[in-house]
């Protein structure tokens, strides 16, 4: 079912049920964080491996004390220049952050989402959200209610509707260790934008496959069921096409050529933020038209750019 009723979604919520929920980065599967039928349904529905951490949503910056034990300085500057917004904390846990929730480890991840529906939920909430991308493991990420319907219109209760979400790509994760500010998912937020706040350089640990400590670490994500190849050359690369039906994902120049069956590009004024709001869009499109496989692009390395190339390097074949 998809609502606006935003009353339907807490009354869903207060009994356990999983609600697909609106954020300024992507749709997200909702579910009380103390309630661990709901966070285990999740998982199931997701079918996503339970060594991977959740993020915890909440509606203000007054309630990231009631989530983490230990808030450095640095990360109280973060989240009061972004939030909210799409930049998640990686904090040492509350105790009464349950271990479902971190996949048994010691810190949580924590922020509070940029969309006025969300907000308003939380707020109506006693709890906060767990809520992951709302999307099987592994697959698009969703930013409109129609693509979480064809998810799981019959595995969830609801979805409720804000609208298609404006960033459309996840939060950027960062983390603390010393004086080592780390930067575990490239996301809406750049590192260069984060790095001016803070006035130094963060590191980027962001590739784990056995033990992430945050969400969107595994070499395999965000992936079309169709093919897709990453190339620095698209000339190139449509040179060597031995197939009928290719698609091509492309940043702001259209190419034509006879063996592409469809193309979009992302952003004819080479807008990289427009770009990122376009990409996950255009992968669906994509991946319904039964291609052979898509060539995709590389993009301009700085900025978004860097997330929308590791969001499309773990969609691609390797």
């Amino acid at each position: 079912m998809i609502s606006k009723d935003v009353q339907k979604a807490v009354g869903f919520l207060n009994r356990g049920e999983v609600v697909a929920i609106p954020t300024e980065t992507v749709y997200g599967l909702a579910g009380n964080i103390f309630d661990k039928k709901a966070i285990d349904s999740i998982y199931a529905i997701k079918k996503r491996p339970r060594n991977n951490p959740l993020i915890v949503h909440i509606n203000n910056v007054e309630k990231l004390s009631s989530v983490a034990s230990e808030i450095p300085d640095i990360a109280h500057k973060l989240a009061a220049h972004f939030w909210p917004g799409p930049l998640t904390l990686l904090l040492k846990k509350q105790v009464n952050i349950p271990d479902y929730i971190t996949a048994g480890k010691p810190t949580v991840a924590v922020r509070v989402p940029d969309h006025p529906i969300a907000i308003q939920l939380l707020a109506d909430l006693d709890f906060p959200l767990a809520a992951p991308s709302a999307n099987p493991f592994g697959r698009i990420s969703p930013t409109t209610v129609e693509q979480v319907d064809s998810y799981f219109s019959n595995e969830i209760k609801m979805v409720l509707d804000g609208g298609r979400c404006k960033k459309g790509l996840e939060s950027t994760i960062v983390g603390f260790e010393g004086e080592d500010v780390i930067v575990y998912r490239l996301g809406s937020i750049s590192r260069e934008d984060i790095e001016r706040v803070i006035g130094k350089k963060t590191l980027l640990v962001n590739k784990e496959e056995n033990s992430p400590k945050a969400p969107g670490m595994l070499l395999k994500h965000y992936a079309p069921k169709t093919k897709m190849y990453l190339v620095d050359n698209v000339n190139t690369a449509i040179q060597t096409i031995d197939k009928e039906r290719v698609g091509l994902l492309l940043f702001k120049e259209p190419i034509e050529n006879p063996k592409i069956a469809h193309k979009i590009v992302l952003s004819s004024a080479g807008d990289l933020e427009e770009a990122a709001y376009q990409l996950y869009e255009a992968m669906q499109t994509l991946d319904k038209m039964n291609l052979d496989y898509i060539i995709a692009e590389r993009f301009p390395a700085f900025g978004i750019g860097n997330t929308i190339n590791d969001k499309l390097e773990r969609a691609s074949v390797q």
